[in-house]
């Protein structure tokens, strides 16, 4: 059984579909698949190419590949001839709802409220808010990441809007007198140029604050793309627990970064509104927040330049938060709890094989596991290889070929 469906468990969805050695079911909670619906901008493509879709890299001659997606949709030669391998972000979306709606195994609509285990038959029983129960051998949860929200802005009253919502309220944004951006990435530079390109039609001023030194390209260099492969996974799970936090913390450019094109769009977008005048933009760096109030119709935002050691206020009618998305356990798993693995910080242990559970082989943990597998937990692309890699734990045997060796460096002495 599958709990959620984002891309990873529609991924495993698809592959496990042909198997008649396995009988799966997906449950998800939405009515219908949604791939963050929030930043569907005009342009705003994946940072992966289209081979990093649900099955290619497992299985490429699925018949649930982007390509074939492409064909049946009649797109296939305007995408050849577009010749730009990263599809758009609302092209994937629709991509993945068409994959779905081929799929007899996903039950949509349906809620999760509890997972328990009966010892006497060796099986987990799922109960839905429906008053259905299913009974599942195996678990694979994929209820993915939840947008984070720093601990100053929690409970703050107003309109804050994360930007996972950022389409739902862009006309309430832009009718406000300021607008303050805060975080970095991917999401906050496409917000940032999106409101940049329509300042002086609505006349707001516009910052964009960061708590990093500087807004910090994507490291997308292919011998950097080697660390997404199975040796660096490898050599990543076995370092010890305390150089796994360190290093999570010290590797978010090589998956949270911006697009390096997009950075020198806004660049030159900036340089071209200056034009006819200083435009009221702002991008300020080394900037944590470390406050935030909610008064006379607007908020006043208290952050800490961190190189200076200096305090320092803005004000800004509207407030969007850049702030990504945490992984956080589903409720609905205390009752198994004393059968699953944490580490010393509380997280989920995330054995090689993916699996969280004290027996290694019954409950297994889609996009959850950036501390033992480092950037290749959220990597589209690597989603296929981990889907391969839980298949064969529950046949016992591999059905999609697992590449072990693909990289040209060393990562171990």
């Amino acid at each position: 059984m599958g709990i959620g469906l984002g891309p990873f468990n529609l991924g495993l969805a698809c592959l496990t579909e042909p198997i008649a050695e396995l009988d799966a079911v997906f449950l998800e909670s939405k009515p219908n698949f949604e791939w963050h619906s929030g930043m569907f901008l005009d342009g705003a493509h994946l940072q992966t190419p289209f081979m990093s879709d649900l099955v290619t890299l497992a299985d490429p001659t699925s018949p649930y590949s982007f390509l074939n997606y492409l064909k049946e949709q009649g797109r296939l030669y305007s995408f050849y001839i577009r010749e730009n391998f990263y599809p758009l972000r609302v092209e994937y979306d629709d991509y993945c709802r068409w994959a779905a709606s081929r799929l007899s195994s996903v039950r949509f609509g349906t809620t999760v409220t509890e997972v328990t285990y009966q010892d006497t038959d060796d099986v987990y029983v799922v109960r839905t808010g429906d008053g259905d129960a299913y009974r599942a051998r195996r678990l694979v949860l994929g209820t993915g990441t939840s947008p984070h929200i720093p601990e100053p802005c929690r409970g703050l009253a107003g309109d804050v809007v994360h930007t996972s919502r950022y389409l739902d309220h862009k006309h309430a944004l832009q009718a406000k007198e300021s607008i303050t951006l805060v975080g970095s990435g991917q999401s906050a530079a496409e917000i940032y140029q999106d409101l940049l390109s329509e300042i002086d039609v609505h006349g707001y001023r516009l910052n964009w604050v960061t708590r990093s030194p500087r807004f910090f390209p994507l490291e997308y260099t292919k011998l950097t793309l080697e660390m997404t492969s199975p040796e660096y996974i490898d050599y990543f799970h076995a370092l010890p627990e305390g150089t796994h936090y360190r290093l999570t913390e010290q590797q978010k450019g090589l998956f949270k970064g911006i697009d390096g094109d997009l950075i020198n769009e806004i660049l030159d977008l900036l340089y071209q509104k200056n034009l006819d005048g200083p435009v009221p933009a702002r991008l300020l760096t080394n900037s944590a927040l470390t406050s935030a109030r909610h008064e006379d119709g607007g908020y006043t935002l208290g952050f800490r330049q961190e190189e200076q050691g200096r305090d320092y206020e803005l004000r800004s009618q509207a407030l969007i938060l850049a702030t990504g998305y945490r992984y956080t356990e589903p409720e609905f798993l205390a009752p198994v709890r004393d059968r699953l693995r944490y580490d010393g910080h509380g997280n989920f242990d995330v054995a090689r094989n993916y699996s969280i559970d004290t027996t290694g082989r019954g409950v297994f943990l889609q996009n959850g596991g950036v501390r033992t597998h480092s950037i290749t937990s959220p990597d589209l692309g690597m989603g296929p290889y981990r889907n391969a890699c839980i298949i064969r734990e529950l046949l016992g045997s591999e059905y999609y070929p697992v590449e072990k060796t693909i990289a040209f460096q060393e990562f171990a002495a």
